[in-house]
Parts: structure tokens; C-alpha cells; sequence
């Protein structure tokens, strides 16, 4: 930071000491009667110290940014480059663009500011995070998501994790023009979707899954009724005018009124759905969502995987861990409600691909079976480390085709 930078952020700290002092404490300023403040403040110190219009402009909007919005972290919120923001204690803020880590200069004041802008994230979503709740998952008025540890379980002071969604929702059309996957991949999906096939997207983080799950909803009929299910909301479902969204409530500071996502599950069957879709599964709700997948519902969800495999044994998993059931039931259990897994994974490229689309076939000898219907072959290496390859047919056919005749629906052969 040059001596510069640094006289302006001493004095944008003194001028905003001096707007707190003057409002007015007894009612809430509106944000106007704020930014008239601010402005008020900034023209007396003009007067007795000269100040550039950039500079001016630069300090209002610190001002009121520390005030009213995320402080230093709003310029990143605002910047569309910007995928994710990691915040590690006060002084050490770090970005993602286009998939790569960048150290920034930004930094609060002092650990209170930081504090203070965390507090005014949970309160915005209804959550509570303090020294006795120091983990909570939180969401911003633009859907970016929110993970937030405090000390003492964070060692180094507060961090903030902020993943960032895209101005522009993107659209299955939109995948297939970034080469995350292929126009023939993409309509026989499309068939599955719309015939209520349930499918389950498989990846490590940052892969792309949420992100894949709202463009896949595109393709569901109008006239269901469809039925939401998150941690923290992040889906954005806009074709379905019968829509019912359902977040998961924390417990309180006495630690009780948690409503969690088996609740909801739970609930949900009786809210008469279409389709059931769960944000993410990722501990004992999983034996709901498989139950009600078994009883006449469609659904979808996304999970933390490597590979299609190994998404069924973190399910098989995370089912033992919640119900006492023999591990032959809980595998009859998947094989019966999973129809077809996607795998998304993020290539040494930094892009984003479907990896494979495996059909999830019977429960035979112990195991269960899986059919690959699309595979991602690498095909070498660009000049500008860009990789090339494509997500190909494997030659195998869809096996279970009972509900794409059942709704009239056609898909091409794979």
C-alpha cells in the first residue's frame, strides 16, 4: 500500500468516526438521509483540506460501504471477476478469478469492523454466530453463499468464505457454449429431466454442481409443483410458477427450535410435490431423501464425490451413520432410487466439465451395478494450457427406459 492509499484510508477512518458521531442515534437513517450525512461530513473537511474528486468519490463510498454494506469487501462483491472471496482474519483477503488465488491489498480496519460486518451477514438470513455458534452458513440478499468461523475455533481471527454466484444466471445453453458439456449429452438429459428420472450430481468443490443442478432445472415440465430443500438457499428455479422454497433453521442461542433438513424432507411429502430437490446431501438426511425417492417422487440432488462410485459409498455411508440398517437394505435402497449420476470435476485447466453420466442399474452379487453412458475423453493440450476433449458416447444404452415411455418421451440413442 503507498503513503498515498494510506492517508486516504486514515482519514476515511476519521471522517467515518465523525458521521457516527452525528447521526442520529434515537431512529435508522435511511440510506439517503445516510449518503447526505456522508456527503455533509466530506464537504466540511474539504473546506479546510483539499481534496481530489476521485479521492472524494472514493471515500464515500468506503464510508458507506463500512456502514451500511460489507466495508472492503463490497469492491470484490461488486467486481464480476471476482468467483470467491476468502477472508482470513482482518488484514489477509484473498479472491479467486478465473480459478487462480490472488493475495488482494484489501483489509479491514481492525478485527471489530470484521466482526461487525459477519454480525450484519447472520442477521440478514435469521442466524445466529457468536464464540458458543462460531460456524454457520449464511447467504447474501444476491444468493452468493456464506460460510463464517469464529474463534476459537478459528486460531487466527474470524474467517469468512464467500462463493459468489454469477450476475447472469447460466443456462444449459450457456455450458454447452464454455464446452462443460455437449449438445448431445445435454439433450439426452433433457429427456431424463422431463420424465422424472432421478439424478444425482456428483463433484469435488468448486466444480460446478449447484451451478449445473439450476440449469437442469430448466428443463422441468411447467406444471409441477416442485419442492426446494437447502442448507442455505442458493438454487435458482425460475420456469416453475408452483414453486416451494425451504430453508433449514439453526438452533437458537438456548440451542433448541433447530428445524434441519430431515424435517423438512419429512415435511415436504406432504406439501403433494412433483419433485424433490435437495441442495446438497451431506449426513443422515441422505436416508430421507432415498425414502422419499422410493415412494413415487422424482427428485434430484448434488453430493461431494470423486467419482460415481464413490458417490454411492459416501451415500451408503452417511445412511449408516444416521439409521441402524444392514448395509444389503441401504445398498437395495440407492440402486432402487438413484436413476443416473452426473460427474463434474474441475480439470488442471481450471474448467469446469461433466466428467461422466453413469446410469445406476440393480443391486446384483453384493454390489451395485453401474452402466456408463457418457465418458470424458482428453484429447491433448492447447499452446495456452488449455485442455482439449470431449465428452463422448460410451456405445452403451440407457437400460431402464420404463419412464421415458411412461411420459411419452424420446431420447436419442447414446
Amino acid at each position: 500500500m503507498t503513503f498515498e492509499e494510506k492517508e486516504e484510508e486514515r482519514l476515511q477512518i476519521s471522517l467515518t468516526e465523525q458521521v457516527m458521531q452525528k447521526a442520529d442515534a434515537s431512529r435508522e437513517l435511511s440510506d439517503q438521509e445516510l449518503l447526505e450525512l456522508i456527503e455533509q461530513v466530506v464537504r466540511e473537511r474539504w473546506q479546510k483540506r483539499y481534496l481530489s474528486i476521485e479521492t472524494r468519490r472514493s471515500i464515500k463510498r468506503g464510508i458507506f460501504n463500512s456502514l451500511r454494506r460489507l466495508d472492503v469487501l463490497q469492491e470484490l462483491l461488486d467486481d464480476p471477476t471476482v468467483t470467491e472471496i476468502m477472508v482470513n482474519g482482518a488484514e489477509h483477503i484473498f479472491v479467486e478469478r478465473e480459478g487462480r488465488l490472488y493475495c488482494t491489498e484489501c483489509r479491514f480496519v481492525n478485527e471489530q469492523r470484521l466482526r461487525d460486518v459477519i454480525q450484519r451477514i447472520a442477521s440478514r438470513v435469521n442466524r445466529v454466530v457468536n464464540e458458543a455458534n462460531p460456524i454457520v452458513d449464511a447467504r447474501l440478499p444476491d444468493g452468493s453463499r456464506v460460510n463464517i468461523v469464529l474463534p476459537p475455533v478459528a486460531l487466527d481471527g474470524p474467517m469468512v468464505t464467500i462463493r459468489k454466484f454469477p450476475e447472469e444466471r447460466i443456462t444449459m445453453e450457456k455450458l454447452i457454449a464454455m464446452d462443460s458439456i455437449t449438445t448431445a449429452a445435454a439433450d439426452f438429459l433433457k429427456g431424463l429431466v422431463r420424465a422424472g428420472y432421478n439424478i444425482f450430481i456428483s463433484g469435488g468443490t468448486g466444480a460446478g454442481k449447484t451451478t449445473f443442478l439450476n440449469a437442469l432445472s430448466d428443463y422441468i415440465p411447467e406444471g409441477e409443483r416442485i419442492v426446494t430443500i437447502e442448507d442455505s438457499a442458493e438454487l435458482q428455479i425460475h420456469n416453475i410458477p408452483n414453486l416451494v422454497r425451504l430453508e433449514m433453521r439453526s438452533a437458537n442461542v438456548e440451542g433448541s427450535h433447530a428445524v434441519t433438513i430431515r424435517d423438512l424432507i419429512k415435511t415436504s411429502l406432504r406439501m403433494r410435490p412433483s419433485r424433490i430437490i435437495v441442495g446438497e446431501v451431506r449426513d443422515a438426511a441422505s436416508i430421507d431423501m432415498l425414502q422419499s425417492l422410493n415412494t413415487g417422487h422424482s427428485g434430484m440432488s448434488t453430493g461431494h464425490a470423486n467419482s460415481p462410485a464413490d458417490m454411492l459409498s459416501r451415500l451408503e455411508t452417511m445412511v449408516l451413520l444416521g439409521e441402524d440398517i444392514p448395509l444389503v437394505a441401504v445398498r437395495k435402497q440407492i440402486a432402487s432410487a438413484i436413476d443416473l449420476i452426473i460427474q463434474l470435476g474441475r480439470l488442471r485447466d481450471k474448467s469446469r466439465k461433466v466428467l461422466s453420466i453413469v446410469e445406476v442399474l440393480d443391486y446384483e452379487d453384493g454390489e451395485i451395478t453401474l452402466n456408463p453412458l457418457f465418458e470424458y475423453t482428453e484429447e491433448g493440450e492447447e499452446p495456452d494450457g488449455k485442455l482439449k476433449g470431449r465428452l463422448v458416447p460410451t456405445g452403451r444404452r440407457l437400460r431402464h427406459t420404463q419412464k421415458l415411455l411412461a411420459a411419452g418421451e424420446m431420447v436419442s440413442e447414446v
